[in-house]
């Protein structure tokens, strides 16, 4: 599988697919993109999640997570480009505007106190605030459980 030029292709095409339509593509789409069996997507599917290029769900070939954006939704909405994108985290709704070379308005909700909280980056900081970003579980601990993290 390393050698398939459609690997970075694929990782790629579903990357722009989330830019476009703020959701990842389902492995069907990605086989019709690229003209490939679903067999075949699956497989690339499968390859980049192993890689940690992207996240699958357990035993799917569904994407969970392709960093920064979630696959599903989450309590950190992204709001940029005039569409929704869903984050996976509060490291991640900071990543989706400079992901895309935008500005943005996020609004997040503080997981222990149920807070909502609303954010604003423009030119690439963060425009209004003084909140601080807490990180419970040290990064090299991250990939332990991702979904937890």
């Amino acid at each position: 599988m390393t050698d398939n030029p459609l690997l970075w292709q694929t990782r790629h095409f579903v990357y722009a697919h989330i830019a476009e339509t703020t959701r990842p593509p389902r492995v069907d789409e990605t086989a019709a993109h690229f003209r490939i069996s679903i067999e075949e997507a699956s497989q690339l599917y499968t390859e980049l999640n192993n890689r940690h290029s992207f996240f699958l769900e357990p035993d799917t070939v569904a994407i969970r997570m392709a960093n920064p954006f979630s696959g599903i939704p989450t309590d950190f909405k992204v709001h940029a480009n005039g569409k929704t994108y869903f984050a996976n985290c509060a490291w991640d709704m900071l990543g989706i505007p400079a992901a895309l070379h935008c500005d943005a308005v996020i609004d997040a909700v503080f997981t222990e106190s149920n807070e909502s909280v609303q954010l604003e980056v423009k030119d690439g900081k963060v425009t209004n605030g003084d909140l601080l970003v807490h990180f419970p579980l040290a990064f090299s601990h991250w990939y332990d459980d991702l979904v937890f993290t």
